[in-house]
């Protein structure tokens, strides 16, 4: 703003009186601090009191309802006192109905919050999917909501669901607990459904985890996205910059069919070379060979018969019912017998006695002494005549 002095002299100034003129607009901007007409400067934040309603009572009753599982009846019983007196200063009346297993809040002529009962709606949702009253009761603060995420039908298969579901919570809670650090807000896993309770902000981010988690994408590419973030925001510098070039971007690479067949050769090649080294035979690891391709015929392969044919063959297909019956009965317990020979003669094979070797005889001992094999021909000839073969050698 220019003051109503500099203002005045504005218009009676003269082209002569340049100099002049820019000294006074340059003290008159160092004077005035400068306000940013785009900033709203909104009022300290205060609870919402009975003085805040000019309108008065209500016309009309708000109410709403929401049935809890069989497994939560026992502990509602228990809190439900605690529950009333939350909801009491407020104004707003609740009601347990053991009976059809519901919960209900409805406004009454002391409630002077409009919003005060969408914040018990959203109490009594958080107690019928598992959450403490202790916790359930922060979501009646004005910078809390919450948000419950369903992902009973995102993935068909119970399998790949339940494993889904468990990466959300990690090895000993570990990604849960990153998540509630990262997002400052409270999560709870129970069946087909996440219960978050935080600030408005941080709810997109944890519905985003959630769901991308469900699609297959594990929550430490969101966790690592989200501590970048944080740094980021500690640097006033990149305030009014785009952080699109720190974030990391993880994409699926699709390959090609050739770029995978090279990448398994490069593997395969490497995998030789360090068994080369190691002295191995590469023999092992190497290819199967491919089975030689079939000749290539225009003309289908020949019909394969029915079992009507081989009925027909056999003459079973004219035999008639009862006939049939004592057929396949015969056969039956001729396949039995079969079987039953078969096992008993496993059986007395265990009481079968080996067979023993005689020790020799004094003859065939005789016999081994005076008999020798040859070399090469394998006939037997007595010590006396092998004497006189090499007696008549020498002469």
């Amino acid at each position: 703003m220019v003051p109503s002095s500099v203002r005045t002299y504005l218009l009676t100034a003269t082209p002569s009186n340049n100099s002049i003129l820019r000294a006074t607009m340059a003290a008159a901007s160092e004077e005035q601090p400068v306000v940013n007409k785009n900033k709203r400067h909104r009022k300290e934040k205060h609870p919402f009191q009975p003085d805040d309603n000019k309108g008065g009572v209500f016309t009309e009753e708000s109410s709403f309802a929401t049935l809890f599982p069989k497994y939560r009846e026992k502990y509602l019983r228990e809190v439900w006192s605690a529950v009333t007196k939350i909801l009491d200063p407020h104004g707003i009346a609740c009601t347990l109905d053991l009976v059809h297993g519901s919960m209900s809040v409805r406004t009454t002529r002391k409630t002077f919050d409009p919003y005060i009962i969408l914040k018990a709606r959203d109490i009594i949702k958080l107690l019928a999917r598992g959450v403490a009253i202790t916790q359930a009761q922060k979501v009646l603060q004005d910078d809390v909501a919450c948000d419950i995420i369903k992902i009973g039908n995102l993935v068909r298969n119970k399998d790949r669901f339940v494993k889904r579901r468990q990466r959300i919570i990690g090895p000993d809670g570990s990604t849960l607990k990153a998540i509630e650090l990262l997002t400052q807000c409270y999560v709870l896993v129970q069946g087909n459904t996440v219960s978050v309770m935080g600030p408005f902000k941080s709810l997109k981010e944890v519905r985003r985890i959630v769901l991308d988690c469900m699609k297959n994408i594990h929550p430490i590419y969101r966790i690592k996205e989200l501590m970048i973030r944080r740094e980021l925001a500690k640097d006033p510098k990149l305030a009014t910059e785009s952080w699109d070039r720190f974030l990391p971007k993880f994409r699926k690479q699709h390959l090609k069919t050739s770029e995978k067949t090279s990448k398994k050769n490069e593997k395969l090649a490497a995998k030789d070379e360090a068994r080369k080294t190691a002295g191995l035979d590469i023999s092992s690891s190497a290819k199967k060979e491919k089975p030689a391709k079939k000749v290539y015929t225009p003309f289908p392969p020949p019909q394969q018969p029915r079992k009507v044919d081989f009925q027909l063959e056999s003459g079973e297909y004219f035999l008639k019912p009862h006939e049939r019956e004592a057929r396949e009965v015969q056969q039956r317990k001729q396949k039995q017998a079969e079987a039953t020979l078969k096992r008993r003669a496993e059986r007395a094979e265990v009481y079968v006695a080996p067979k023993e070797e005689a020790a020799p005889t004094v003859e065939e001992k005789r016999k081994r002494r005076h008999t020798e094999v040859d070399g090469d021909d394998g006939t037997a000839r007595s010590k006396k005549k092998k004497k006189k073969d090499v007696a008549a050698e020498d002469t």
